[in-house]
């Protein structure tokens, strides 16, 4: 017991002592922050929505809008595969999606099994005894082939769509310079998005309602103006409407489309009005030089979300990969425009649900409240454990005041975000860090009305309750995980603070107050023991 190996020592206090400078930063004014050397603990703790204000919306896609992203994608695949097939491809008419499904007729009513098995290999599932995500068979019309997604190929892609919304989303709000927010995806459909220190919610939805798909066409300059004013465009055409009204036809399949695009920045036209340049990779900058190419007079249209927002004449080639999108901008819009291309598209449109703003003066009044709750607890706390145990009490409630010291600068170090449940886990914490000093207490004072002496009870009281502290804490960790894995926000954050709180108070209960204990009886040699 008295013998505490000197590299124990030192260890235990370089870890104390690191996890104190990790929670300095939160005790510096901004000022004095900024000054704090590269490479030095800088991180503050990030406050969480309810501490700090922001705004918080509730996004929801529609399982129909993700069943049509999917026809679409699957007319790109019939259309390469087929164009693609041995023996000089395959000719096919009428690819056109209805009621859910996908039909293509096939000119050689001879090559339909060819087409069916082809477009069945290009289907395929590619995980080993995968249900099937797309169901091909042949139409009621001659040399007729169906497609219809599953109902597993429409639940996977609702699945792979959100997770990609979550990635994009992400990007978009990166791009605002915001610090921590909350991300994530809440049952099959849905996504939260919390934004602390964000008050205007309206900017945000604006971000984020918005698909952001570009697709360059060519414009149906053929199309009969009275059948395009009936609503009817001509086959392999569509109408859509012009952002400075009107609507314009244009050819359905795309020349190139936004997936292409590597970067867009707010920039200027040759009059100085804002405009938004971009700039293709590689293979996207050569199928636009080919496009323009081979289009050159032709008028081409430049679309965001289904409308036209610029339609220019192709007057030369336009080579490099290099653009420039201009129209009636801001500053503001164009820098809207370019973060929106930057972050790429949502592959499925996003409705808000739910909203909601929390000011910054709430967040103060909740943080002033777990100040004084946390306060409070302490000086109970500590009150308490020095009336019952005496010296061995002050020890518990040095060792309190380091254990919260170290989940501050762990929480600090790890980037977690302290929420109001954040706080009552602390809270929560702070009463439990002294259960395991009460059981190692109680249990020396077993010891002693034993009768034996004052290091012998001493070193089998932290002996023997040991056990029983790593066996109630393990489970408590246990519960503490099940919540991070199942819970939502705020039962997230109560879970880490929990967890954390747990490891900590172990160690200074465990070790810390142990050191203590064993540097007091070493020089002191105290006949008797009063706890």
């Amino acid at each position: 017991m008295l013998d505490f190996p000197k590299w124990k020592t030192w260890s235990m206090w370089l870890t104390v002592l690191v996890c104190a400078l990790l929670a300095l930063p939160n005790a510096l004014p901004p000022s004095m922050l900024a000054s704090i050397p590269d490479g030095l603990p800088k991180s503050q703790l990030s406050l969480g929505l309810d501490l700090r204000g922001g705004s918080h919306l509730m996004l929801e896609a529609l399982p129909t809008d993700v069943e049509k992203a999917k026809l679409e994608s699957l007319e790109d695949t019939v259309r390469s595969e087929l164009r693609a097939a041995e023996g000089g491809g395959i000719a096919f008419a009428d690819l056109s999606l209805s009621g859910g499904r996908l039909s293509v007729t096939i000119s050689d009513a001879a090559r339909v099994d060819q087409a069916i098995a082809i477009l069945n290999k290009a289907t395929a599932p590619l995980g080993v005894g995968a249900a099937r995500e797309v169901d091909i068979s042949r139409g009621s019309l001659p040399g007729q082939v169906v497609l219809v997604p599953t109902d597993a190929g429409i639940s996977a892609a609702v699945d792979s769509a959100m997770a990609q919304a979550v990635e994009v989303i992400r990007k978009r709000i990166d791009e605002l310079g915001t610090r921590e927010p909350t991300i994530v995806r809440q049952g099959k459909t849905r996504i939260v998005v919390q934004v602390p220190g964000l008050q205007d919610p309206e900017a945000l939805k604006k971000l984020l309602g918005k698909t952001a798909k570009l697709e360059f066409k060519l414009v149906d300059t053929a199309a009969d103006p009275e059948e395009v004013q009936q609503g009817r465009a001509p086959p392999g055409s569509q109408i859509l409407p012009a952002q400075e009204g009107g609507q314009v036809v244009v050819k359905r399949r795309a020349i190139i489309t936004g997936d292409q695009l590597v970067d867009s920045q707010v920039s200027t036209d040759q009059n100085g009005a804002p405009a938004v340049s971009f700039r293709f990779d590689s293979t996207g900058g050569r199928r636009f030089a080919q496009a323009t190419t081979e289009n050159v007079g032709k008028p081409f249209a430049i679309i965001l979300d289904g409308t036209v927002i610029s339609a220019p004449n192709i007057n030369e080639p336009i080579l490099g990969g290099n653009g420039i999108i201009m129209g009636n901008y801001t500053v503001q819009s164009a820098n809207e425009l370019a973060i929106l291309l930057r972050s790429g598209k949502l592959p499925v449109e996003l409705k808000v649900v739910e909203e909601r703003t929390v000011g910054p003066d709430l967040g103060a009044d909740s943080i002033r409240a777990g100040a004084i709750a946390s306060a409070v607890a302490v000086l109970a706390v500590s009150l308490l454990m020095v009336l019952c145990y005496g010296r061995f009490g002050v020890f518990a409630v040095a060792a309190l005041a380091i254990n919260v010291v170290m989940i501050l600068g762990i929480m600090s170090a790890a980037g977690f975000t302290l929420t109001l449940p954040g706080i009552a886990g602390m809270v929560l914490t702070i009463g439990a860090a002294v259960d395991a000093n009460v059981l190692i207490n109680e249990r020396i004072r077993e010891e002693q009305r034993k009768g034996r002496g004052v290091i012998t009870s001493v070193e089998t009281g932290f002996k023997e309750a040991t056990r029983t502290i790593w066996d109630a804490n393990s489970l408590n960790i246990i519960v503490a995980i099940i919540m991070f894995l199942f819970g939502s926000g705020p039962i997230k954050g109560f879970a880490v603070v929990l967890s954390i709180g747990i490891a900590t108070s172990v160690f200074t209960a465990v070790t810390i107050v142990r050191w203590m204990a064993a540097r007091w009886l070493s020089s002191a040699r105290p006949a008797t023991l009063s706890i």
